[in-house]
C-alpha cells in the first residue's frame, strides 16, 4: 500500500467518522433518555474505532521508518566509499549553487 493511498483514506476515513459523530451528536441533542444515552455511546464507538485505527497507521509508518533506517544503515556500512563520494559531490553541487547567487 502506498503512502499517498494510505493518507487519503485515512483522511476518508476519518471524515466519514466525524461526519457520522457529528450526526449522531445532533440526533443526541433531540432526543432524551436511553435513547440520547445510546446515541453518545455510538459517537464514543465510532470515535474509540477511529483512534485505533490511527494507533495502527501510527505503529506501521514507525515500523516502516525503523526498516528504512535499517537498510540505510546496512548500505552505509556496507559501501562507506561511495556513500562519501555522494555527499562530497552533493556538498560540491550545493556549494556551486550558492556561489552563483
Amino acid at each position: 500500500m502506498t503512502f499517498e493511498r494510505t493518507r487519503d483514506q485515512l483522511v476518508d476515513d476519518f471524515s466519514s467518522v466525524l461526519s457520522e459523530a457529528e450526526d449522531l451528536l445532533k440526533k443526541a441533542s433531540n432526543e432524551t433518555g436511553d435513547r440520547a444515552r445510546d446515541l453518545r455511546s455510538q459517537v464514543e464507538a465510532k470515535l474509540l474505532a477511529a483512534k485505533l485505527r490511527l494507533q495502527e497507521l501510527e505503529s506501521e509508518a514507525v515500523d516502516r521508518a525503523k526498516a528504512a533506517a535499517r537498510i540505510t544503515d546496512d548500505f552505509v556500512h556496507d559501501n562507506p566509499w561511495q556513500v562519501i563520494g555522494a555527499a562530497a559531490a552533493i556538498g560540491f553541487l550545493a556549494g556551486l549553487l550558492m556561489n552563483r547567487r
